[in-house]
């Protein structure tokens, strides 16, 4: 048994139950980006939401352990993504990623913005000419110490 195929578990019962992932996070008790990210393998959860999660899906003692192992993070198979959407990721930062480097260094400086104390909200944004997906992400700038 490995990770791989606790995420395979995870994702054929929620498609054979109907369930969505607003619905599973509200029992687990984090936001729906963070608790999609764990169940899909790319995030680690504590023992309590790892019981949580196992009771959503029917996992074992053994399988609910999987979850809480921290996990080799990537989850594309291929150095530039194949699936359309993922794929217009890849394409705004190929479009914009220097303009993005350029005014958060601009406004912050010499740093990044971090992937580890980072939040995301995905939410629907109704329009007259085609609803719009809304997407934030906020990251604590980490500033490059002198040494």
């Amino acid at each position: 048994m490995n990770r791989n195929e606790i995420t395979e578990k995870i994702i054929t019962v929620k498609v054979s139950k109907g369930l969505k992932w607003e619905d599973i996070a509200k029992k687990v008790g984090m936001s729906k980006e963070w608790v999609t990210a764990g169940c899909l393998g790319q995030m680690t959860f504590d023992a309590t939401q790892a019981k949580a999660v196992g009771k959503i899906f029917g996992l074992t003692a053994e399988e609910q352990k999987w979850l809480q192992v921290v996990p080799y993070k990537g989850s594309l198979p291929t150095p530039v993504p194949t699936d359309p959407l993922i794929y217009r990721w890849y394409e705004i930062v190929s479009v914009y990623g220097t303009t993005i480097k350029e005014l958060i260094h601009e406004e912050f400086g010499d740093g990044i913005m971090s992937a580890i104390d980072f939040s995301m909200d995905i939410v629907r944004q109704p329009d007259p000419k085609g609803d719009r997906v809304n997407v934030v992400l906020s990251g604590k700038f980490l500033p490059y110490k002198q040494y």
